[in-house]
C-alpha cells in the first residue's frame, strides 16, 4: 500500500515555508515536498521526504506516482513577475509547462485511486491588467473575471493555468468513450502582494513593501522602486497560507468558482512607509520609481472583491494594516535582525 501525502512544490519558498510549519504542526498529514534546493534543516525535519530536483522532470513525479498515493497538491513552485520578464521563455517552461505535468501527475493519481486529487494553485494579482491610472481609479474592487488583460509574462502564465486547472477539473478528454474529469479538483487563489515576516523577498514585483521593512530592520537605506501613492492589494503571509488551507479543506459542493480573489487590506506605499517609519524610527527610505516596474504594478487593481472567498469556503485574514505591521511584521522582523 502506497502512504497517503500531501504534496508541495516550490517548498522551498515564502509560502512553502509557512505551509509545511502549519500542516506539520497540525500533524494530520503526511508531506513531500519537491523544490530545486534542499530545504533548510528547520523544515526538513518536518517533512517525510523531500525530492530535489525540478517539477520538468517526468522521472521524478514518476518515482512519486509509484512510491506514494497523494490526495492534495500544493503547487507553488514558479518563477516570480520580475524575474520571468527577464526570461519569459524559461518562466513559460517552468510556469506553464511544469504546471501541465503537475495537472496530468493529479490526473494520473485520482485514475490511480479512484477519487479527485485536491490541486491548490497559488495565481495572482498579475492575471490582471487595467490599461491606465484613470481606469484602475475607477474599477474599484475588482472581480475575479473583470480586466483579464495581464501585461507581464507572470500573469499570462498564471491566467493560463487557471484555464488550464478548469479544463482538468470539469472538461478533461471530454470526447473519450469514458468521462475522465473530474479527477482533479483544481482550486486557485488570485493573491495579492504578500509580506513575510520569516523569508527575505525573492523577485516579486509587489516585494516594494517587505524588502522596505526588511531594509529598515537591517539598519540599510531602501530606494523604493514605485510612487508614493502607488496601490496594491496585500496581505501578511500566515493570513495567506491560512486561506489556502481553507480553501483546500472547504466542500467542494460549497465553491462557486475554481478561481478566488483574496486580500486583507491595501495601503499606498507612502501609507507603508510611514508605518515602517514608526516602527524603526532611523530608517532611510526614499522613492525612486523604476518607470518599467511602475507601469506593471500601475495595471494591477488597487483592490479586489474577496466576497466570494469570505462566502463560499471562510476566508478571514486576521491581520489587517494596523495590526498586521504593527503587532506582527514589525515586531517579528526586528526581532530577526
Amino acid at each position: 500500500m502506497r502512504k497517503h501525502v500531501t504534496l508541495i512544490t516550490g517548498a522551498g519558498g515564502e509560502i512553502g515555508h509557512g505551509l509545511i510549519e502549519r500542516l506539520a504542526d497540525e500533524g494530520d498529514t503526511a508531506i513531500i515536498t519537491i523544490d530545486l534546493n534542499p530545504l533548510e534543516g528547520a523544515f526538513a525535519g518536518k517533512v517525510e521526504h523531500e525530492y530535489q530536483g525540478s517539477i520538468l522532470e517526468t522521472h521524478l513525479l514518476e518515482r512519486i506516482l509509484s512510491e506514494y498515493e497523494v490526495e492534495r497538491i500544493y503547487h507553488l513552485a514558479a518563477i516570480l513577475s520580475t524575474r520571468a520578464e527577464f526570461t519569459p521563455v524559461t518562466a513559460h517552461q517552468v510556469n506553464v509547462e511544469g504546471t501541465l505535468k503537475l495537472l496530468d501527475f493529479a490526473q494520473a493519481q485520482g485514475e490511480s485511486h479512484g477519487r479527485a486529487v485536491v490541486f491548490l494553485y497559488p495565481s495572482s494579482i498579475a492575471a490582471y491588467g487595467l490599461p491606465n491610472l484613470e481606469t484602475k481609479a475607477a474599477a474599484g474592487a475588482v472581480r475575479e473575471h473583470e480586466w483579464n488583460n495581464p501585461t507581464t509574462m507572470y500573469g499570462c502564465n498564471k491566467l493560463y493555468c487557471e484555464h488550464l486547472g478548469r479544463y482538468f477539473a470539469c472538461h478533461y478528454k471530454q470526447l473519450a468513450a469514458e468521462n475522465l474529469s473530474g479527477k482533479v479538483d483544481f482550486r486557485a487563489i488570485r493573491f495579492p502582494g504578500l509580506i513575510s515576516a520569516v523569508t527575505v523577498p525573492s523577485g516579486g514585483t509587489s516585494d516594494f513593501a517587505p524588502e522596505m521593512i526588511h531594509a529598515a530592520a537591517r539598519g540599510e537605506p531602501y530606494a523604493c522602486f514605485v510612487r508614493p501613492d502607488t496601490r496594491i492589494p496585500f496581505m501578511v503571509m500566515s493570513d495567506a497560507v491560512d486561506g489556502l488551507v481553507r480553501l483546500a479543506r472547504a466542500d467542494r459542493a460549497r465553491l462557486g468558482k475554481t478561481v478566488y480573489n483574496i486580500t486583507a487590506f491595501n495601503p499606498s506605499a507612502d501609507e507603508i512607509c510611514s508605518l515602517v517609519m514608526a516602527g524603526f524610527p532611523g530608517a532611510e527610505i526614499s522613492f525612486e520609481p523604476d518607470l518599467k516596474r511602475q507601469a506593471i504594478v500601475d495595471s494591477w487593481p488597487a483592490d479586489v472583491d474577496d466576497s466570494a472567498a469570505r462566502s463560499d469556503w471562510g476566508l478571514d485574514p486576521r491581520f489587517d494594516i494596523e495590526a498586521g505591521f504593527k503587532e506582527f511584521l514589525i515586531p517579528r522582523i526586528r526581532d530577526r535582525y
